[in-house]
């Protein structure tokens, strides 16, 4: 050992770095009988770099160049353990000793040959600055006198170390590393600028940098490590401690090295950098420059002169803004020469100070220590320069070049580039806006929306060509006055202009004048004026290989289209085309089903004196089908009327059908005078038989104006509204059943009084029920609307159903379900029109029925309706007497018309028949249909009654008293009257009454009064 450590010792001073560490590695291997050794240097931060090795293949090393200081690796672990204190003759204490990692653990290296590692640390000064590492063979760890042998062949190394002189290479004479050489060195292109974090160890490189350090950017990982690998090993050591005390001593960092090229070769690179301290005086960062110093003085003044040409504007500043560089683009820009800028404070100069914000933005740059870019642009020569700034050492050098042109085709790109997007978002939202269109004025709104503004157009119009293809129709028009529209759409093939031959031709034409216009359809000359317009664009629309129409797009001044606005137009026909065709072929479905719809509904409203009323249909929002809400008043017999409101689930054409269906039962089943329930149970048959996916809501109100009393029955249907003439409104509970279809008889009917001039109010939930509305809150709103409103007896009804449409559902909110309302102002029939008498039930009933008939009638004024009035209560009572049973009633209703009716306890109906000519009886039916405008039968609580209706004198139509026997034929067929016979049988002549009271008849056996 001892021979070794004395061959060390004849090693002359001055050797390099390099050499050193051979020297050591080589000796410890061989004498510790190793494998091979590294020796690592600590660099900034946590890395350990490799700069020596012997015995080891790259494989192996190659791992190791870069090592974490924080590993578990032996020499990171030898340098974390070297902060002990050694004796003179390098022993160590504590743990700088030395670290043995034996094969297998963590940080022994994967693969490695041997029994291990052994690590003793390298020192500089007072702290470790990197590790000896020996891989030890067979004999396994190291023995004392060997560790011995480590720290003493490190001691040699340390001192060595410190003797080296660093790496150098032949400089001219007197070439020394000053402000003046610094200058020239400025001159040599390229010139990369760093920036170093120097407490996370973040290092940032230019392009420039990139280049003069040989790594690729895409390689580049923004770490000190990246610097560190490059880094000749010989130069490393010097290099590192030069930066160490530019950091603690606040100095200029400078130094030349040799940094590993691409190729494997080294090259001589110069740097140099300045510490910036943050606001408490700390470092934190270095900033500099780097170049490549590898050129003889001769190639550098060729890049200086090189520089001094180039076409990009280069200036450098010192640290108090005096202009130490310039090159000829500099001072042609900047209005002076070499001579007159050099020295001068570079804020003077009247071509900088005019440039606004320029010396605020550059000194920010340069207090912030990181290079900056930006434009600026010279007010007087209307030029604009990019210019960039970087920080130095000792200044600031300013690059600049002019980017006029490249910023106004920059400009012009962009703005091809946002027209291209806007005509993209154009197409876009047209495409948007004509999905959601379903009629064909949907269509065109969208187009003049979406199409006429972002062109700058004025005018649009619509035209679909007829069936026959010589007739023009609008569809719509923008812009255009109507009498113009009108004299376009009387235009013919015959005629020519520019509409048809853009039709017959199915091609786009563009017409940029009105003088355009004129030379090219002379015969036309006056249209342009006429239109108030100047440029047009005439768009043949095709859909599905037909041509069926053409979108005129106009101008208030002349306008030529480029080419892309052309091309752009033309796709936007396309889809304006299929978009019309899908709406044509919805309005025409939506017309046939609103003409449906219309046919099923009533056209009007029958004037009663029951009830006056007025009703409002709303169908749904556009876009959607026709629904099945209906509305009906259905007179019925003596003063009674029916109030019938419903609405089939549902929208479409079946659904109407399903409510012309359901409306024309309810007609049927009224004119039988059934009971509210009973009706009700026969429809719930009806719409069960119609289909599983049939169900109808219904509300049946039969109001009788002679009691006031108005019955309900509801089946899913919501409430009506009774509104008194003092303005109360409410709605009665009634009892609910399920919709028609679905529901289970029986059916509950409900009485109410109504007050005379009181007001019912019927309705469809689609009226008071929406998607953000609950049917509770919609009554609500429909009981404040009708409080509010003018229900008076002298209101008038349309206006509060307009009242109430408008408030209910406003005509700027479409909505998804039709309506329906109906409000009837209910009248009382008076007492004194009104007379009613109990008759016995024996054959006299008929006289005493004739006596208060006449008596009755000469009160009202009616005498000339007595002697028909009498024939029928003759007929109906003898009918009585003689085929039913039970008391016998008889009541007169002076309404409208002439009302009688005659009750019994019976619940068997009369029936027509045609009698033969031999038969006795059989014909009194006959003669009640020849007297009677109409007559009925309708059930009662306590039996049946039987009514005959006759026009009161004066009334429209011809009143037909007796004459209506002329229906009959001559009075000769009907014999003796044999509805006054059957009576003979029971009572013989004069039983009927007093035989005055035929006159001159004589009773039933008297021959047949002669009318």
């Amino acid at each position: 050992m001892k021979a070794r450590l004395d061959l060390l010792a004849t090693v002359d001073q001055g050797v390099t770095e390099s050499e050193i560490f051979r020297l050591a590695l080589q000796h410890s291997v061989a004498e510790l009988d190793g494998l091979g050794g590294t020796v690592h240097l600590r660099g900034p931060m946590s890395a350990l770099r490799l700069v020596s090795s012997t015995g080891l293949p790259p494989r192996l090393v190659r791992p190791w160049e870069m090592v974490d200081q924080e590993g578990p690796t032996a020499p990171a672990r030898a340098v974390r353990q070297g902060g002990g204190t050694r004796n003179g003759n390098g022993a160590g204490n504590g743990s700088a000793a030395g670290v043995w990692v034996p094969a297998g653990a963590a940080g022994s290296g994967d693969g490695w040959p041997g029994a291990g590692l052994a690590a003793v640390p390298v020192r500089g000064g007072h702290r470790p600055v990197g590790a000896l590492t020996i891989v030890m063979g067979d004999r396994g760890r190291p023995t004392e006198a060997q560790w011995e042998f480590l720290r003493a062949v490190v001691h040699w190394a340390e001192e060595r170390m410190g003797q080296a002189p660093p790496p150098a290479r032949a400089r001219p004479p007197g070439e020394e590393m000053s402000g003046q050489r610094l200058r020239q060195a400025l001159k040599a292109v390229p010139i990369g600028t760093w920036d170093w974090n120097i407490h996370t160890g973040e290092l940032a490189w230019d392009d420039a940098a990139m280049v003069i350090y040989g790594t690729d950017p895409d390689d580049f990982v923004p770490s000190i490590e990246s610097w560190l690998k490059v880094v000749h090993p010989d130069d490393l050591a010097w290099t590192l401690a030069a930066a160490e005390r530019a950091i603690r001593n606040g100095t200029v960092f400078e130094a030349e090295y040799r940094v590993r090229r691409p190729d494997g070769g080294y090259a001589w690179t110069q740097a140099r950098g300045r510490t910036v301290l943050n606001d408490r005086g700390e470092p934190v960062r270095m900033v500099g420059r780097a170049w490549d110093s590898n050129e003889s003085p001769s190639a550098r003044d060729a890049l200086s002169r090189a520089l001094r040409h180039m076409s990009d504007g280069f200036l450098a500043v010192d640290d108090t803004w005096r202009v130490t560089f310039v090159n000829l683009a500099a001072e042609q820009a900047l209005g002076s020469s070499e001579e007159e800028l050099f020295g001068h404070p570079l804020w003077e100069l009247p071509s900088v100070r005019n440039v606004p914000g320029l010396e605020t933005r550059c000194r920010e740059a340069a207090a912030a220590g990181r290079p900056a870019g930006f434009d600026v642009r010279s007010p007087g020569a209307d030029r604009s320069y990019h210019l960039r700034l970087v920080p130095v050492p000792d200044g600031v050098t300013l690059y600049f070049s002019d980017v006029t042109e490249r910023r106004r085709r920059q400009a012009e790109q962009d703005a091809m580039e946002r027209a291209a997007a806007e005509r993209a978002a154009r197409i876009a939202e047209l495409t948007t806006a004509l999905a959601g269109a379903t009629t064909s004025r949907d269509v065109v709104e969208a187009v003049a929306r979406r199409v006429l503004p972002p062109f700058g157009a004025g005018g649009l119009i619509v035209l679909a060509v007829e069936v026959g293809g010589d007739r023009l129709s609008c569809i719509g028009s923008v812009g255009y006055p109507p009498d113009f529209v009108d004299v376009i759409v009387r235009s013919t093939p015959a005629r020519g202009g520019p509409i048809w031959e853009s039709l017959l031709t199915r091609t786009p034409l563009f017409i940029s004048s009105a003088d355009e216009f004129m030379a090219r359809y002379p015969d036309m000359r006056h249209r342009p004026s006429e239109a108030a317009k100047e440029a047009w664009v005439f768009l043949p629309l095709i859909a599905s290989g037909h041509t069926f129409g053409v979108c005129v797009i106009a101008f208030d001044r002349p306008h030529r289209l480029p080419d892309e606005d052309r091309t752009l137009l033309t796709a936007i026909s396309a889809l304006v085309a299929h978009a019309l065709e899908r709406a044509r072929l919805y309005d025409a479905e939506h017309t046939r089903s609103q003409e449906l719809q219309r046919a099923l509904l009533p056209r009007t409203l029958p004037e009663l004196p029951a009830c006056t009323a007025a009703a409002r249909y709303l169908p749904a929002g556009q876009g959607m089908d026709v629904g099945g809400d209906w509305y009906d008043i259905i007179p019925l017999s003596a003063g009674q009327v029916a109030l019938v409101i419903g609405d089939v689930m549902g929208h479409g054409l079946p659904e109407a059908a399903t409510m012309g269906r359901v409306r024309t039962a309810v007609h049927t089943l009224a004119a039988l005078e059934m009971p509210p329930d009973e009706i009700m149970s026969h429809l719930n048959e009806i719409v069960g038989d119609l289909g599983e996916d049939s169900f109808v809501t219904c509300l049946y109100a039969l109001y009788d104006s002679t009691t006031r009393i108005c019955s309900f029955a509801r089946a899913g249907h919501p409430p009506p509204a009774v509104v008194h003439p003092d303005g109360t409104v409410h709605f009665p509970e009634l009892a609910l059943a399920p919709p028609l279809g679905a529901a289970e008889p029986p059916f509950e009917t409900a009485e109410l009084t109504i007050p005379e001039e009181g007001l019912l109010v019927l309705y469809t939930d689609g009226l008071i029920e929406s998607s953000g509305r609950e049917i509770d809150e919609g009554m609500a709103t429909l009981a404040r609307l009708l409080r509010t409103a003018d229900t008076s007896p002298t209101a008038d009804l349309d206006q509060l159903c307009d009242t109430l449409t408008a408030g209910l559902l406003p005509a700027d909110q479409p909505t998804s379900d039709d309506a329906a309302l109906l409000v009837a102002r209910v009248h009382a029939l008076a007492t004194d029109h009104m007379a009613s008498w109990p008759l016995p039930s024996h054959p006299q009933a008929a006289g005493e029925a004739r006596k208060h008939v006449r008596e009755q009638l000469t009160a009202w004024g009616l005498d000339e309706l007595a002697t028909t009035t009498e024939l029928l209560v003759s007929e109906l009572v003898g009918n009585v007497v003689r085929h039913a049973k039970g008391p016998v009633r008889l009541r007169l209703l002076r309404s409208a018309e002439l009302v009688c009716e005659v009750g019994d306890g019976s619940l068997t109906t009369p029936r027509i028949r045609r009698a033969s000519a031999t038969d006795e009886g059989g014909r009194g039916l006959q003669l009640i249909t020849a007297l009677s405008q109409r007559w009925g039968t309708r059930y009662t609580a306590t039996g049946k009654c039987i009514w005959t209706e006759q026009a009161l004198p004066g009334a429209d139509g011809d009143h037909p008293g007796l004459g209506g026997l002329g229906g009959l034929g001559d009075l000769g067929d009907l014999g003796d009257l044999g509805g006054f016979g059957d009576l003979e049988d029971l009572a013989g002549p004069g039983n009927l009454g007093d035989p005055g009271d035929l006159g001159d008849r004589g009773g039933l056996n008297a021959p047949p009064p002669r009318v």
